[in-house]
């Protein structure tokens, strides 16, 4: 492939290229390709490493995300549009938050959303994911004087914030094994299972969660997750069994659905 780096005439190549592999929204892709490229050379590989189905945030090194420009490294998850309805959901049940825990914080992209949106400007932000890529990844993301820890779910957390979190965000991965094989390439094939891969009926960590949620959250804290609409049912039910009181919301929109869990105030 032959593209000249003249951004006038490269635009139709490039969408034609990135049409022809399958891309939907080829031109607008194409447009973000040619602004990051700062060499020809650059360019065609970036081209090509989209056209062979890598997700275009690890093609261009990263993701918008509430108005934020999110780091993305290969091999690190993609924050979704939809999990800012996540974000959105938290400030506004919990605006006067002062300890914030990122888990399963993949990019950091939603402690860093929490962290630009809640007005104090003292918040304690802690995050913590399994897998070192998304840690290195969220130490870029997080604002000085936050905190990324390396470990599973809870066990990497200081133990100096049991009973003191207002906001507990928790990403977790909640689609069913069996129907991983289903997600397009460029999730199954690019992001890390452990991210995706949810359990028999994508909720095993989200239980694992809820079940510890209470200890760590301050009364009137908060837990917060996304997960599908046909299994919220359950979610709100692990919620309730867990004592915290349970609710859900959605937005057509961004199809997305959150489930808040708060622990009684004292």
């Amino acid at each position: 492939m032959s593209i000249s780096f003249d951004p006038s005439s490269s635009l139709p190549a490039v969408v034609g290229r990135l049409r022809a592999a399958g891309c939907v929204f080829a031109e607008d892709e194409a447009e973000l390709l040619l602004s990051a490229a700062r060499t020809h050379t650059e360019l065609t590989a970036m081209v090509e490493r989209r056209a062979c189905g890598h997700p275009l945030e690890h093609v261009l090194g990263w993701a918008e995300f509430c108005g934020l420009r999110v780091a993305v490294e290969p091999g690190v998850f993609v924050p979704r549009r939809r999990t800012e309805f996540l974000v959105r959901r938290a400030v506004a049940a919990h605006p006067d938050a002062g300890v914030v825990v990122d888990l399963c914080c993949g990019s950091g992209a939603v402690g860093a959303a929490l962290a630009a949106s809640l007005p104090g400007s003292a918040v304690e932000l802690h995050a913590s994911d399994i897998e070192p890529a998304a840690v290195r990844c969220a130490r870029r993301n997080l604002p000085e004087g936050a905190r990324v820890h390396e470990g599973d779910l809870f066990d990497p957390l200081p133990g100096g914030l049991r009973g003191r979190v207002d906001i507990l965000a928790a990403n977790v991965p909640y689609v069913p094994t069996e129907e991983v094989g289903l997600l397009p390439a460029e999730a199954r094939v690019h992001e890390p299972l452990v991210a995706l891969d949810g359990g028999t009926d994508g909720l095993d960590v989200l239980r694992r969660v809820t079940a510890e949620a209470g200890e760590w959250l301050a009364p009137g804290g908060i837990l917060l997750f996304e997960t599908s609409e046909r299994q919220a049912a359950d979610a709100l039910a692990a919620v309730a069994a867990s004592g915290l009181v349970p609710r859900a919301a959605t937005c057509e929109e961004l199809y997305a659905t959150v489930v808040v869990g708060t622990k009684p105030a004292a």
